[in-house]
C-alpha cells in the first residue's frame, strides 16, 4: 500500500441557498458534504493518492451519511470517531453581482468540537502516514480541537511525517477566542513544511508589516526566519471585479526564490467555495510526485481554478483534466 495522506478536521454539511437565491428565499436548500481538510483529502483522491480522514461526527444518520460520502469518492474513513454530539454545519448564500457570498457557522458543541484531545491516538493513525494536512479552522471550532491539532503536528513531526497547514483564517468562528488565534496559529506553523497563507496571515500572527512594494516576498522571508522546519509558502493572488468576473494567480515561495503562475481569469463562476483547497492540493500533489517547485504551483493555480466550475465544497476532477487546461487545449470540447 502507498504511505497515508491524513488530513485532520471537522467534516461539515453544508446547506445552501438554490441558485444565486438569498437564504431562505424560498423554502429549500442544497445540501453537500464538506470541510477544508475533507476537501483536500477528496481532491488528492482523485489525483491518485491514499487518503484518510481523521475526524469525529455524530453518530447518527447525518453523520454516518457523511463518512459515506467521503467514502464515496475513496477516501478512508475508518478513522473517524463516532460519538456523542450534533453535526457541525454551516448555511451558505451564495454572491451575485457585486453582492458578496455570505456563510453562516452552525458548529458549537459539534461531535468535533467536543471530542476530547484522546479521541486521536496519533501514534497509531500515523504509523503508515507520509503525509499530515491541518487547517487554521481546526484549531478555530474549539480549545479542544486546538489541543488536538497541535498534538497530531508533534506526533507527526516525531514520525517524520511531512506536514502541511493552511492558515485559513475565520473571525467568525473563532468568535471571542479570537484574541487567542495568533498564538495557536503560530504554534501550529512551528512545526509545518509547508505553509499556505499570505502577508495577512504572517502580520496578523506575527504582528509583521510589509511595504507595499513587495509585501508577500517579505512576509515570506519573515515566515522562513521564524519557522525552522519551513520549506515553502504559497498563496493565491485574487483579482475580483465582481462576484461572478475574477483572476486567480498562484505563488509558492522558497527561502530564495518566487514562482508564479500565470493567471486564470474567472468567469460565470459556478461555486468558489472549496477553491483554495483544491489549489492547495493540487500543489500538494505537485510537490509528493516530485515536480519542481514552478510545476507544483503551476499544477495548484490550475486546479484551483477548475474547481470554480464545479458545485460544491469538493474538486471532483482529476490529473488528466488539469493537465488539459494546463496544456491550454481546456475550452475544446472533448471527444
Amino acid at each position: 500500500m502507498k504511505p497515508a495522506i491524513v488530513c485532520f478536521g471537522e467534516v461539515l454539511l453544508r446547506l445552501s441557498s438554490p441558485g444565486k437565491e438569498l437564504l431562505l428565499q424560498s423554502p429549500r436548500f442544497d445540501a453537500h458534504i464538506g470541510g477544508a481538510e475533507a476537501n483536500v483529502a477528496v481532491s488528492l483522491h482523485k489525483f491518485g493518492h491514499r487518503t484518510r480522514v481523521v475526524s469525529a461526527l455524530p453518530d447518527s444518520t447525518l453523520g454516518r451519511a457523511c463518512a459515506d460520502e467521503l467514502r464515496r469518492h475513496g477516501v478512508d474513513t475508518d478513522s473517524i470517531h463516532f460519538g456523542d454530539g450534533r453535526m457541525g454545519m454551516y448555511f451558505l448564500t451564495h454572491g451575485a453581482g457585486h453582492r458578496p457570498a455570505e456563510v453562516l457557522y452552525d458548529r458549537a458543541n459539534s461531535s468535533f468540537a467536543i471530542a476530547p484531545p484522546a479521541t486521536y491516538d496519533w501514534a497509531s493513525l500515523l504509523a503508515d502516514a507520509r503525509w499530515l494536512h491541518v487547517s487554521g479552522i481546526t484549531p478555530a471550532v474549539s480549545a479542544a480541537t486546538a489541543e488536538a491539532a497541535s498534538q497530531a503536528m508533534q506526533a507527526a513531526r516525531k514520525a517524520n511525517v511531512q506536514i502541511s497547514f493552511d492558515c485559513n483564517f475565520r473571525a467568525r468562528l473563532w468568535g471571542s477566542r479570537s484574541p487567542e488565534a495568533p498564538r495557536l496559529l503560530t504554534r501550529l506553523c512551528e512545526q509545518a513544511d509547508v505553509i499556505f497563507g499570505d502577508d495577512r496571515d504572517i502580520a496578523f500572527m506575527l504582528g509583521f508589516k510589509a511595504s507595499a512594494a513587495d509585501a508577500r516576498r517579505e512576509a515570506a522571508d519573515v515566515a522562513f526566519k521564524t519557522f525552522k522546519h519551513l520549506r515553502y509558502i504559497v498563496c493565491t493572488e485574487r483579482a475580483r471585479h465582481s462576484v461572478d468576473v475574477q483572476q486567480l494567480t498562484g505563488l509558492l515561495f522558497d527561502s530564495k526564490n518566487a514562482y508564479t503562475s500565470r493567471s486564470y481569469p474567472l468567469h460565470s463562476i459556478v461555486d468558489r467555495i472549496g477553491g483554495g483547497d483544491a489549489f492547495a492540493a493540487g500543489v500538494l500533489h505537485g510537490l509528493l510526485t516530485g515536480m519542481t517547485p514552478q510545476e507544483s504551483i503551476d499544477f495548484g493555480a490550475a486546479a484551483g481554478c477548475l474547481k470554480h466550475s464545479i458545485p460544491g465544497d469538493f474538486n471532483l476532477l482529476g490529473v488528466s483534466d488539469v493537465e488539459l487546461l494546463l496544456s491550454e487545449k481546456g475550452g475544446d470540447v472533448r471527444r
